[in-house]
């Protein structure tokens, strides 16, 4: 007997839905959901496990089933929770949410997910705080992740589809990521391309630092604007908005180092003298923000954009730096 629709509300999310054109009549399921929405071989072993995570025309089938044009194909993938996650009541910024997806606008001093020893206080305990109140099951998936102390948009799946869908986004490198950075010095040129790979440094593990055994990694940088004067001994300021092609560890941070321009706050890769410098306490924190964010939406086709404003320790600290007088 099939499950009336308030059941499959409770146990499963939107479903998947896919009508078999003349095209299709006669081929099997999985390779047309594998063609038509992209669904991996790994959610479709999964769905098939379920009474109703894999149906034509609601009768359960099996993922080598052939089906005739007309029918209609449903993948329906079973609600989870992060029963690992406390929820807490930690104020986030949403920028956007749908049955799908979230955006957030991650405050600088906060991590994204929690670790060893800090399971507390993240952004994923915040987030599943407003999913439960709002009264929905949802498993956080981040797609990527900042820094503690960097500010700025953060995706979060809400079904295992579109995390699997934006995360080959990101390796095809058609997500845009544009971030905000004040540095020391401005570099030369003024626009242009970071092309130098970076993996762990070797004596100190938890950095990383460019090598040329390292993994592959790429910046685009473009001076938005310079500040004459001389700054903590360092001649010159800039602000700079940056575009990562690829997206490893502190990758924006190691490359600006790499070009003799390290972040305004960085405790790990700026300057090199640590006695008191006056702009780290002036911004708090090392000053990158991530701006820009845009990708396609997996469910609808459509590219969407977010845009999140320079926080307010980041524009203090423009308005200081475009106060020092050369």
């Amino acid at each position: 007997m099939k499950a009336n629709l308030e059941q499959l509300v409770a146990r499963y999310y939107r479903p998947l839905v896919v009508e078999v054109s003349e095209e299709d009549d006669g081929k099997v399921v999985r390779n047309i959901l594998e063609r038509r929405l992209g669904v991996s071989r790994k959610l479709l072993s999964q769905v098939k496990l379920t009474e109703h995570g894999l149906t034509v025309n609601e009768e359960r089938v099996y993922t080598t089933a052939k089906v005739s044009a007309g029918d209609v194909i449903r993948v329906r993938m079973e609600r989870e929770e992060s029963e690992d996650i406390l929820p807490q009541p930690i104020p986030i910024e949403i920028v956007f949410e749908d049955d799908d997806l979230l955006i957030v606008n991650k405050p600088s001093g906060i991590i994204v997910h929690p670790t060893h020893g800090h399971y507390t206080g993240t952004l994923a305990n915040g987030v599943v705080h407003h999913w439960r109140e709002r009264g929905e099951r949802v498993r956080f998936r981040p797609i990527h992740r900042l820094d503690e102390e960097t500010s700025g948009l953060v995706a979060i799946a809400k079904t295992s589809y579109v995390h699997q869908q934006l995360s080959e986004q990101l390796q095809a490198g058609t997500v845009t990521k544009l971030y905000r950075a004040y540095v020391y010095g401005v570099p030369q040129p003024e626009a242009g391309t970071i092309d130098e790979p970076i993996d762990r440094d070797i004596e100190r593990p938890h950095l990383r630092v460019v090598t040329y055994t390292g993994y592959p990694s790429i910046t685009h940088y473009e001076v938005l604007k310079s500040f004459n004067g001389e700054f903590d001994n360092v001649s010159g300021a800039a602000a700079v908005k940056l575009k990562l092609e690829t997206g490893r560890t502190h990758q924006i941070r190691v490359h600006m180092r790499h070009i003799g321009c390290p972040l305004i706050g960085d405790k790990m890769y700026g300057m090199e003298e640590r006695a008191q410098l006056e702009w780290e306490d002036t911004v708090g924190r090392h000053a990158l923000h991530a701006e820009t964010l845009g990708f396609v939406h997996p469910i609808t086709g459509l590219r969407m954009e977010w845009h999140a404003q320079l926080p307010v320790e980041l524009l203090k600290l423009e308005q200081l730096l475009d106060q020092v007088v050369e």
